[in-house]
């Protein structure tokens, strides 16, 4: 579907520069007190205490989509929306998951002591051989000598495919990789079709540890991996509804998420219990704020295995579900003191109604926010279906991004609650009784300057 064309009504979005807090500023304009005023409504009751405390018992433990993890997050998130008074509901579809089955590692005949993981897409099969390191796995590193071999790689530089492709395509008859430079816990990676061969992770440790003793002595390896594959289980999108004012009620709607599902071996404090909390955070104060549009809040399962649960959300919206869906705001990503600044992101790399909204807001709050193009999150399932949507994230990425160290302790309250305003302000400019339905503004939009920027995520 192509993109729909929208109206922006920013109808008082002048921006203050920076001398307008000072005490011998001139007293803003009266449009600019007007948006000041709103933008309290809104900002003013927004707690970075209740986010974090959120983040804490949603981070307590990994929530791989399909897992109990997960379930448990969506049925506290559930509880949270009803007790705000949102009508709410769960959307279930079924996911394709990986089960690891069981895999096990003897080194010279000794069963090996530490944690072994089983690669997503790993053969069933048990091989025995010599064990040899060839690095990275680069097709350099990769050499003849591999063959029949167990080969004993490092993570980092190369894909997982390439890496296991390289030694599969030399006659190597199993994978043993282990953590690259700065991640703990162990590998976890995929292998691929047609790569038939084990292949395992093991910490960077216990990987370091086998590379010293193979420069000492020979080492004979023993892989084993059984009964794993894909089986169904099913994941959830929690959706709460909060209906405009009947008096005053412009037919659109404005959606907010976030991704409540992690990595398997991950706690996912920032990723994204954090976009999760601001989602709650900002449901909780809305409720009770009059606006006449229909707002709906949205956290989405199995983000993290392809925007699984976002995709399904977009594709059970009506037609006029669709048509009346003005703006989709998402944020992941939105509390790490490790990770860059604040920027918007859309797929196709162009301003739309949420960026010129978040640019605006930003602009009145800390200062405008600029704009980028990436995809990778829940708001592209929405840019397909031509609903102006962007993601809202900090970069580049935390250094602990996917891994065991993503814990509440690495959380800024202070980006939590500047994410939080600038998004809670944008969304009710939109939503907020005073203004006009989008596409029926008269008054020409007036958004802050704000720039591309080709940041690195």
């Amino acid at each position: 579907m192509q993109k729909k064309a929208i109206t922006v009504a920013l109808a008082t979005g002048l921006v203050l520069s920076p001398m307008s807090f000072s005490v011998d500023a001139a007293k803003p304009a009266p449009n600019e007190q007007a948006d000041h005023a709103f933008d309290n409504k809104v900002i003013k009751k927004i707690s970075s205490e209740n986010m974090y405390n959120n983040i804490a018992l949603l981070s307590k433990q990994p929530r791989a989509a399909g897992t109990e993890g997960e379930y448990q997050a969506v049925q506290y998130i559930k509880s949270e929306f009803e007790r705000y008074g949102y009508e709410t509901e769960l959307q279930p579809f079924t996911i394709q998951e990986w089960d690891g089955g069981s895999s096990s590692l003897a080194i010279n005949d000794q069963v090996f002591a530490g944690d072994v993981h089983t690669f997503e897409g790993s053969i069933n099969d048990r091989v025995s051989g010599s064990l040899v390191y060839v690095g990275l796995g680069s097709k350099d590193e990769v050499g003849d000598d591999v063959a029949g071999k167990i080969a004993l790689i490092e993570r980092g530089s190369y894909s997982f495919y390439e890496k296991i492709q390289n030694v599969y395509d030399k006659g190597a008859i199993g994978v043993i990789m282990f953590n690259g430079e700065g991640r703990s816990g162990n590998s976890f990676g995929y292998a691929y079709e047609g790569q038939d061969i084990p292949a395992v992770g093991i910490t960077r440790e216990a990987g370091l540890q086998l590379v010293e003793q193979l420069n000492k002595e020979d080492v004979q390896a023993t892989v084993s991996v059984e009964n794993a594959g894909t089986v169904d289980k099913t994941s959830y999108n929690v959706i709460a509804k909060k209906e405009p004012h009947p008096n005053k009620d412009t037919g659109q709607i404005v959606t907010v998420g976030a991704h409540h599902d992690s990595v398997p071996n991950g706690p996912g404090a920032n990723d994204d219990a954090s976009g999760v909390a601001a989602t709650l955070e900002l449901a909780r104060i809305m409720a009770k704020t009059p606006t006449d549009t229909e707002l709906r809040f949205v956290t989405f399962g199995a983000e993290e295995k392809g925007l699984i649960g976002s995709y399904y959300y977009a594709d059970s919206l009506t037609d006029e579900e669709i048509e009346n869906t003005v703006a989709h705001f998402q944020m992941d990503m939105v509390g790490s003191r490790d990770a860059g600044e604040l920027i918007m992101f859309t797929p196709d790399g162009e301003k739309n109604l949420v960026t010129d909204l978040g640019a605006s807001a930003g602009a009145r709050i800390s200062g405008a926010v600029d704009y980028g193009e990436l995809g990778r999150s829940d708001h592209v399932p929405f840019f397909l279906k031509g609903i102006p949507a962007a993601l809202f994230i900090h970069a580049p990425l935390e250094p602990w991004y996917h891994t065991p160290e993503d814990t509440i302790d690495k959380i800024s309250k202070e980006k939590l609650q500047n994410v939080a305003e600038i998004v809670g302000a944008a969304v009710y400019q939109v939503a907020r009784p005073d203004t006009p339905a989008l596409e029926k503004a008269r008054v020409a939009p007036n958004p802050a300057d704000y720039d591309f920027d080709d940041r690195p995520l």
